[in-house]
């Protein structure tokens, strides 16, 4: 397992040496990429990578960095501040997300 460090160097490894180069963004039931003004739902893209951090001193600063990649190619992150259920999006996309799934979280 690759030790990816604090979120920080997380995104730049991720971003820089494995070409997650965009950044995506939650909506209610689809992630969004606004610099290329698509949207993508459930079906439209994969979580390649889940990597979580906790804040040693703070429960706040919990993140949950996803690496995804859609159907037409395009690579990129999507940060969660605290997790999935923090937020308001959809119970399918809250699915396609869930750390509980069969996949592996580094």
């Amino acid at each position: 397992m690759k030790d990816y460090g604090t979120l920080s160097q997380a995104i730049n490894k991720l971003k820089i040496e494995e070409g997650y180069e965009h950044d995506f963004n939650f909506m209610d039931e689809e992630i969004e990429l606004k610099s290329k003004k698509e949207k993508f739902g459930v079906e439209e893209f994969e979580v390649d990578k889940v990597l979580r951090f906790e804040g040693m001193s703070n429960p706040d600063d919990n993140a949950i960095l996803y690496a995804i990649t859609t159907t037409n190619g395009r690579k990129g992150i999507l940060i969660d501040g605290y997790g999935i259920s923090g937020g308001q999006i959809s119970k399918a996309l809250m699915k396609k997300l869930d750390l509980k799934e069969q996949r592996s979280i580094n």
